[in-house]
């Protein structure tokens, strides 16, 4: 990957670097909301595999229907595609709008419109746009939120949603690298307001990274950060799978096993199993919910009595004698 120290417009064999991953892909679909970042990704893609052939390139854009303008914004974008030969389909987020955490929900259905539309596709992997600044807000979010080491590693390149790979080759570019590539072809793009608006959180972040970046706490700063968490992940990861061993990976724990361990491998084990049970991504539950639920079970543990509770749609069962199980939570009575 390049490194997000650099600022240029990409050569053909930095994109040629950057899409290596994908040469095996039969087709991929781009996620282009017409912005700078996913015009220079769209662009790069077409460039790529025009070179090489053998995968079939694809683009969507989800309409949010939140502003007048971004129906003509997303005919904007099939112009563009139109023009590079890559096929292109306008995907609408329909029906009334939520009144509270619209960016959170106007993503959520974004990223489910865009997986269903990679399925019907038959693409091997959604690619997104997300670069090495959207990499430092979302560090720096997280960490002002007091989010664990998961958290501080930040987004990954490769994750998956639904059964679908998802992609993020310009991780390490920063954003200055896309607009210069984007100019440098000729390419129009547009720049959506809801990135200015200060009632969104991630622009109030741009603003306090910029003052941050004065006293030295920068992308790069932060960019470090985050690879140093995601190898510390790494040795957790390891280290968890060893006391597994011990504990018991299915069906009930020795609760007393599981305590012995470090804290942060406890809480991973609780927050893993209690996602399976649950039927929610480990990531969505909060660490602050384990790190209590496991102040409790300790606590139980020691006066060698027996503890229930629900959390993160799983029931939770200690037994006086220290075994832990995890089951899912019944339906909730309507009513109730």
């Amino acid at each position: 990957m390049l490194s997000a120290k650099r600022s240029h417009a990409p050569s053909p064999a930095d994109i040629d670097a950057l899409f290596a991953p994908f040469a095996r892909a039969k087709a991929l679909l781009i996620a282009v909301s017409g912005g700078p970042d996913s015009t220079a990704l769209v662009l790069m893609a077409a460039e790529w595999a025009k070179r090489r052939g053998g995968t079939r390139i694809e683009a969507a854009t989800v309409d949010h229907g939140l502003r007048p303008e971004s129906a003509d914004e997303a005919k904007a974008v099939g112009s563009l595609c139109a023009r590079l030969g890559v096929g292109h389909r306008v995907l609408q987020w329909k029906g009334a709008k939520p009144a509270t955490r619209l960016q959170e929900r106007a993503r959520e259905a974004r990223y489910r419109l865009l997986v269903d539309h990679a399925k019907a596709i038959g693409a091997d992997a959604l690619l997104t746009a997300h670069h090495a600044d959207d990499q430092a807000e979302t560090v720096l979010f997280r960490l002002l939120r007091g989010s664990g080491v998961a958290g501080l590693r930040g987004m990954d390149f490769l994750t998956a949603r639904d059964g679908m790979t998802i992609a993020r080759p310009l991780i390490a570019l920063r954003k200055s690298d896309l607009i210069a590539f984007a100019k440098a072809r000729g390419a129009p793009f547009i720049d959506d307001p809801s990135n200015a608006d200060p009632r969104f959180a991630r622009t109030r972040l741009r603003a306090l990274l910029a003052r941050l970046g004065e006293e030295g706490l920068d992308g790069q700063a932060l960019d470090r950060l985050a690879r140093r968490a995601r190898e510390a992940e790494e040795a957790l990861a390891h280290l968890t799978a060893e006391v597994e061993l011990t504990v018991g990976s299915q069906g009930a724990l020795d609760a007393r096993a599981l305590f012995a361990a470090p804290i942060a491998i406890a809480h991973r084990i609780l927050a893993r199993r209690i996602a399976e049970a649950g039927g929610r991504d480990p990531s969505r539950i909060g660490l602050e919910k384990i790190e209590a639920l496991a102040l409790q079970l300790r606590e139980a543990l020691k006066e060698r009595r027996a503890y229930g509770g629900n959390i993160g749609g799983a029931l939770v069962r200690l037994t006086a004698k220290g075994r832990l199980s995890f089951a899912p939570e019944p339906p909730r009575t309507r009513g109730k």
